[in-house]
């Protein structure tokens, strides 16, 4: 029995493949399968690189959205000078960036004033060509201006975006022709955030400061679900409720409660006490004038104002005397020493007197006079201005717990509050809500048991159903999968390729009768107790040249045995 010992290699250089250089001849030549094992391993190995580097493909996520054309190019340029990988979603109206990469490029973006906004500023000004008219010059400046008005309230933490629409009248020379400027702004706020009334105010200011001749009355603010914010325009003395009044209440409520609790807790204990004040409070306002006249006073005491007096009398000199008749014209006679001296006259106005008569009577002279005097009257004027928000009534209920004691066993006992410690409380209450019984506040102070603060169970959604669990799952998911697959192109495809590759070297038997092909390893095995040597690569070459010139039908049957054997 003569046996040859070969392999692929040798015998391939004696055999060649006629026909066209296709696949099907490549497949059934050595060398062509070798070939096309290699390129599927190659082919495999690719898959398998592509798989990994798709798992550690990075997570993308928003960095800016809503922006304009202008931005997105400038934003799109410094994303390119950094080499910072990014890509667009929802139709090119978002640019993604690594996860891990969002708040950096934010900043650096920021730093170079990126994104600068669908509006534009003064720098429109900057661009000016030379004879532009002055219609232009002016709608860029109201451009400029309006846009530098949006920016400003943009930078309000609850306004996501701002649009303001100036409508400024050409200036007349005519007074009854001037008219005012106006303004609309349009805010497109955060989600979930809203505009108290201080800020719609200090927006409303803002804009009429910034523009010549604006009043705040002239001043509309909108919001993007077309709520008017702005109230400038709301007729004086409606009767409508002011958010503004309805949280001065709740504040001086709380501020109230807050106090009577601050003060004591210290006595009770912490959440022993509940407080609620409820406050009625007159926000209308009213003027009183009021003039009162006192009633009068005695005139000592009184002050003079004016005083006039006036007097007359209806006589010229001394009385007429004499007898009337012929004998007033006639001289006087000689004058005669009377014989008796006549007592003295008594004075006039004394009882018993005798009338004046003749030439001893003297007449009275009618004299008139008149006294006007004028006392100042007592006047009081008041006018009394009652101020907006004054507190009518105080209404506060306070609930205490009972008190807990400790006993010597160290057992924790309850017990109501004594009167004493009762009426202390209540003292105190007083003193902090500032109680007042002329205005008519009311307190109520009630000492009951709390009941059981239980807290209230949370119930845990299972670890599938939290958002953690399902990231971490399928991160842990995709990785696995990863592994598996690369495991079975491993195992499968490609260690198999590999192993046809670099195949043991067959031994072949010189009769395809006499049993089947052997390899050299089990053929070496068997020699080695018989003390036979295995031949050299070159002598085992010469021997298969002799075989296949002097019989080629074993040299056919071992290429037999090699195709059918793939």
């Amino acid at each position: 029995m003569a046996v040859v010992v070969a392999d692929e290699g040798s015998l391939a250089q004696s055999v060649t493949v006629s026909g066209p250089n296709t696949i099907i001849n490549m497949a059934r030549s050595p060398n062509g399968r070798k070939f096309l094992l290699m390129l599927g391993a190659a082919a495999v190995i690719a898959v398998m690189a592509g798989i990994v580097l798709w798992g550690q493909k990075p997570e993308y996520r928003v960095l800016f959205s809503n922006f304009s054309d202008r931005d997105g190019g400038a934003i799109m340029t410094s994303l390119q000078a950094a080499n910072v990988p990014y890509k667009f979603a929802e139709g090119g109206g978002a640019i993604l960036v690594p996860a891990d990469k969002v708040h950096e490029i934010r900043l650096k973006l920021a730093a170079e004033g990126l994104p600068k906004g669908g509006s534009v500023g003064f720098e429109l000004m900057e661009n000016q060509k030379l004879g532009v008219s002055q219609f232009l010059e002016q709608v860029n400046f109201q451009r400029a201006l309006e846009g530098e008005l949006a920016r400003s309230i943009q930078s309000v933490g609850a306004v996501q975006a701002a649009r303001i629409h100036l409508a400024l009248p050409k200036a007349s020379v005519f007074v009854r022709d001037q008219q005012k400027p106006t303004a609309s702004v349009l805010l497109n706020l955060h989600p979930g955030r809203t505009l108290d009334q201080q800020q719609v105010s200090a927006i409303v200011h803002l804009v009429a400061s910034s523009v010549p001749e604006l009043s705040p009355k002239n001043v509309t603010i909108v919001d993007q679900s077309g709520n008017l914010l702005s109230e400038n325009n709301k007729p004086a003395g409606t009767n409508t409720l002011d958010p503004s009044q309805l949280k001065y209440v709740q504040e001086l409520q709380q501020n109230i409660a807050k106090r009577i609790e601050s003060i004591i807790t210290p006595i009770v204990g912490l959440n022993n006490i509940r407080a609620e004040a409820t406050a009625d409070v007159d926000f209308s306002t009213s003027e009183q004038a009021a003039e009162i006249y006192k009633p009068n006073q005695v005139p000592s005491s009184a002050t003079v104002r004016s005083q006039q007096t006036s007097e007359s009398s209806n006589g010229s000199g001394a009385a007429a005397s004499g007898v009337p008749g012929a004998l007033t014209n006639q001289p006087a006679p000689a004058a005669t020493a009377p014989l008796t001296t006549p007592p003295p006259p008594a004075a006039a106005g004394t009882p018993g007197a005798p009338a004046a008569t003749g030439a001893t009577a003297t007449a009275a002279t009618p004299t008139q006079r008149d006294t006007t005097t004028n006392y100042e009257v007592d006047k009081t004027i008041r006018y009394v201005q009652q101020p907006m928000g004054g507190l009518k009534r105080l209404s506060v209920a306070v609930v205490v717990n009972h008190k807990r004691v400790v006993g010597k066993d160290g057992k924790v006992s309850i017990r109501p509050l004594t009167d004493i410690e009762k009426t202390q409380i209540t003292d105190l209450v007083k003193e902090a809500m500032g109680y007042n019984k002329d205005r008519g506040d009311t307190l109520n102070v009630v000492n009951s048991p709390f009941a059981g603060n239980e807290k209230e169970e949370i119930v845990k959604p299972p670890i599938w159903e939290r958002p953690e669990a399902i990231d971490m799952g399928l991160q842990a998911g995709k990785y696995l999968a990863i592994g598996l697959v690369l495991l079975i192109l491993y195992f499968k495809v490609l260690k198999p390729l590999l192993n046809k590759l670099n195949p043991p070297p067959l031994l072949a038997l010189s009769d395809e009768s006499e049993g089947p092909v052997k390899t050299a390893q089990e053929l070496e095995e068997e020699a080695k107790p018989m003390g036979i040597h295995p031949h050299s690569y070159q002598q085992n070459l010469e021997a298969a040249k002799d075989l296949a010139r002097t019989d080629p039908k074993v040299v056919a049957n071992i290429v037999k045995a090699w195709v059918g054997n793939d």
